[in-house]
């Protein structure tokens, strides 16, 4: 997720313990009255968060501050950060199994992954981001609200990943193992590189739970695209959740034909936090039934795709 300003199906996307990163505390020096959790919203963030809620209430300080300030979400999201995003997001748990893999594609500031780390702990998710701003906010995130045990960082393009597993069982790539700062299986001084993984130095992609039984990408892109890129991602049997807003089920209709393709089911828009958040959140569920049949930039020829070869091909060549 990138910039939040218009919204949860357009490019969107605390202060923490004193003993985090200099970086990322000295952003968050005093709490912000403005993302103070509303009094009409507390009983829902109580049955999402549980006993987990002053992380919820911490990770808003952190979106409130330094994700401000570094251009990760807009200022007008401020006082919507509980409904809009938090809640929002926190209310897909409710269709991922217990103990599952998680990979969030184009995490941006940690929407909806970080919220699914603190509303469920029982999860080990992977936060996906290609953008170095955004790598380091999230990394630093994951230290402050101590969440390194569960979360890992990997700054790569999601349509990047699967070229680089079949080179890698080729025998076509050599790396070394790597773990984000803050990890306490970290192997390496932190100042060795970059404290999140990129693709040359991970070894084995199973480290980081890929493929994952859960696949979640909020903002990112059209569903076509989107299952271009993630259903590679995708354990057999696992299931690709896109959250989307009021057109889900036209975009699901629109591109179920590419999405089947890609080897998906049918997509199927699941609404989230039913009597829990208003408006309940909307999801494309996707389930990958078998191999996919083309991934990456330029492999699936998406809706938009044959619409431009179309008008191509109708252009007079005069």
């Amino acid at each position: 997720m990138t910039d939040p300003t218009s919204g949860p199906d357009d490019d969107a996307r605390p202060s923490g313990p004193s003993s985090g990163p200099p970086s990322a505390a000295s952003d968050t020096v005093s709490p912000n009255p403005a993302v103070r959790l509303p009094d009409d919203l507390a009983e829902a963030a109580r049955r999402l968060f549980g006993d987990r809620l002053p992380l919820a209430e911490a990770y808003a300080e952190l979106l409130a501050g330094p994700g401000v300030v570094r251009g990760l979400i807009g200022p007008r999201e401020t006082p919507r950060i509980w409904d809009r995003h938090l809640l929002n997001c926190a209310a897909v748990a409710e269709l991922i199994p217990t103990e599952s893999s998680v990979v969030d594609v184009g995490s941006g500031a940690g929407l909806p992954g970080i919220v699914l780390a603190i509303a469920r702990p029982d999860l080990s998710v992977t936060l996906i981001e290609p953008l170095a701003r955004r790598a380091m906010f999230l990394t630093e995130a994951v230290d402050v609200l101590d969440l390194g045990g569960a979360v890992t960082v990997l700054r790569a393009r999601a349509e990047e990943i699967e070229a680089y597993r079949r080179r890698a069982a080729r025998g076509g790539t050599r790396g070394r193992a790597v773990r984000m700062a803050g990890s306490e299986s970290a192997g390496r001084p932190e100042d060795d590189g970059p404290p999140w993984y990129e693709l040359a130095d991970v070894d084995n992609l199973a480290e980081l739970s890929l493929p994952a039984e859960i696949v979640t990408a909020r903002a990112v892109a059209p569903l076509d695209r989107l299952a271009a890129w993630c259903l590679p991602l995708v354990a057999p049997g696992g299931r690709l959740l896109a959250l989307k807003g009021a057109t889900a089920a036209d975009e699901a209709a629109e591109h179920a034909a590419v999405v089947r393709r890609l080897g998906g089911s049918a997509p199927e828009v699941r609404r989230c936090g039913v009597g829990v958040v208003d408006p309940p959140t909307t999801v494309i569920e996707v389930v990958r039934e078998r191999a996919v049949a083309g991934s990456g930039r330029g492999r699936a020829k998406t809706t938009a795709g044959r619409r431009s070869a179309g008008r191509a091909r109708r252009r007079p060549t005069h």
